[in-house]
């Protein structure tokens, strides 16, 4: 397990005295919510920046005494500590961060929405850190209890399925896939910054079957950032080389 300290992700510290929690019947788990860059995905500085303007925005804009959650996940793997075990959260609901710590893993509900196998082996660790001091085994959503869409669909479908590692988390059973793969076209899809992006019926049928697969993209048979940022969120969940090319291991992989 890769956990990474308040010290080491260079958190403030809590405005005011921390309550504390000692056993509580289970873990809940919640996403970001909106925009999460895919490049986050690129270089674990980007988590750590995301996980200290987390907190910003907890103390700064919602007045509270830290980051809301015990844990948080990033798509390395990695779990940085939030308030900790054994402590009251503020990620829950009014009322019910007595009954289960909280587990934020770093995705949204646009941008960056699929999780990575890491991330999903990292959420598993999170759980059972705190079931080794205090939590029960219990693991609910967010939404749990509380009426909101967190921690999203696929997560949500993911606990509802017992939290498996290998396969693509889905909230609902899996369509039956094609009985061939297309061909593929032949052409590399690639972006470059400061060359032409890629154009073409190649393009809308890889962005399409990206969207098939609950991944958040626009079909618009471009070839730019975007889609290059969720082909590496793909090849990292199907243990491909991340780089972002459309080449035939990747386009097969899609189906």
């Amino acid at each position: 397990m890769d956990l990474v300290t308040r010290a080491e992700w260079h958190a403030r510290a809590p405005r005011r005295e921390l309550t504390a929690l000692p056993s509580a019947r289970g873990t809940k788990v919640h996403y970001v919510g909106s925009f999460v860059n895919p490049r986050l995905l690129e270089d674990c500085d980007r988590c750590v920046a995301l996980v200290r303007s987390i907190q910003i925005q907890h103390q700064d804009n919602n007045d509270w005494t830290d980051i809301a959650y015990n844990l948080l996940t990033c798509p390395h793997g990695r779990i940085f500590v939030g308030r900790g075990a054994r402590i009251l959260s503020a990620a829950n609901g009014p009322g019910l961060n007595q009954g289960h710590y909280a587990v934020c893993a770093l995705l949204g509900d646009r941008g960056l929405v699929q999780p990575t196998a890491a991330m999903l082996r990292g959420l598993r660790d999170a759980v059972a850190y705190l079931q080794a001091r205090g939590a029960g085994r219990e693991v609910r959503g967010h939404r749990d209890g509380y009426a909101t869409s967190c921690p999203g669909p696929v997560l949500y479908g993911w606990l509802r399925a017992g939290m498996p590692i290998g396969g693509r988390p889905d909230d609902t059973p899996s369509t039956p896939r094609p009985p061939s793969v297309p061909r593929w076209p032949g052409r590399y899809l690639e972006h470059r910054f400061g060359k032409p992006m890629q154009r073409g019926q190649d393009v809308i049928i890889w962005q399409k079957r990206l969207k098939q697969l609950r991944y958040t993209i626009a079909v618009d048979g471009i070839y730019g950032p975007t889609s290059a940022a969720t082909t590496r969120v793909l090849q990292r969940a199907e243990g491909l080389a991340v780089d972002g090319v459309v080449g035939p291991k990747t386009w097969a992989a899609a189906w």
